[in-house]
């Protein structure tokens, strides 16, 4: 933990991430940026609540959490604020200290990459120090206020004794993917698991074909898809699509707002995907990118 006048930077440990989870719920509402959501950390859980809470960074003021951020991976940060603290000046200030000094333990030295809401004040100060733009994203949203329509195909949730059904699709839907049965285990002894679902999508002839996990911030607010794939021996027959709308449809059922993802705008096929399944396409959001040492 560090001080620095009132504001203080900590890490909240394994106790302290249900605190955690909870103070993103709070923030999560329509229109809200998509850097950050339980279900974000729901996902992280998978390497185990000790990790989780080694990936984590707060910035309180006065025991009142403004700021949290996700390490995931050392060299990117993926940082929310508290909707009143966006424009917070004290708070913007810190947060640049420790992002940009090394020493702080949020990021190292050199190449470094922090996602964070648009147009934040702590965004303009980055930026006047030297990080620039990096790579685009498209956030994609549907509503959920009407019903969801049939996904055409068999859906099924995952429970314990599927686990290793839903780690194998995700194995075979993303390169080098490290998901396993005790990381399904892991991921669903956790706290947003509570308010999630897996789902696993399967064609005419029983075999496991894509899979989703859902997570909700409870009802009223936005649920995430976090992550979606196909597997790589059955894309282009619509599996994408089906189980996206399936994902949507489990939301609805938990009582979520809205479905939510975010992918990179490079991967033009995922961005049809979630298009054809009702998903519209948001403004493109970029994380800031520092490509050398910190500047003085």
């Amino acid at each position: 933990m560090i001080d620095g006048m009132s504001m203080v930077l900590g890490e909240p440990g394994a106790d302290g991430l249900s605190g955690v989870v909870g103070v993103l719920r709070a923030w999560q509402y329509e229109g809200a940026p998509a850097q950050l959501h339980p279900g974000d950390l729901g996902w992280f859980w998978r390497f185990g609540a000790e990790a989780t809470a080694a990936a984590v960074r707060t910035w309180s003021r006065d025991g009142q959490v403004l700021a949290v951020g996700l390490l995931d991976d050392p060299m990117l940060l993926r940082l929310t604020i508290a909707p009143a603290a966006r424009q917070d000046e004290e708070l913007a200030r810190r947060l640049a200290e420790d992002m940009t000094e090394p020493d702080r333990g949020v990021l190292p030295g050199g190449k470094a990459s922090v996602d964070t809401p648009m147009g934040v004040r702590v965004r303009q100060l980055l930026e006047q120090q030297g990080w620039s733009a990096g790579e685009p994203w498209t956030p994609l949203r549907r509503d959920l206020t009407e019903p969801v329509q049939d996904p055409g195909v068999r859906i099924e949730v995952i429970g314990p004794e599927q686990a290793h059904v839903r780690a194998a699709v995700q194995r075979a839907s993303f390169d080098g993917s490290t998901f396993t049965d005790e990381r399904w285990h892991a991921m669903a002894a956790a706290l947003p698991y509570a308010d999630a679902r897996c789902l696993v999508a399967y064609d005419d002839r029983g075999d496991a074909v894509a899979a989703v996990t859902v997570w909700s911030a409870g009802p009223g607010r936005p649920g995430l898809l976090e992550p979606m794939g196909v597997h790589r021996e059955h894309r282009g027959h619509g599996y994408g699509r089906a189980i996206t709308v399936a994902a949507a449809a489990a939301l609805r059922e938990l009582g979520s707002s809205s479905a939510n993802v975010c992918t990179p705008s490079s991967n033009t096929g995922a961005v049809a995907t979630y298009r054809s399944a009702g998903f519209r396409r948001l403004p493109e959001i970029r994380d800031l990118t520092r490509t050398g040492p910190p500047v003085p």
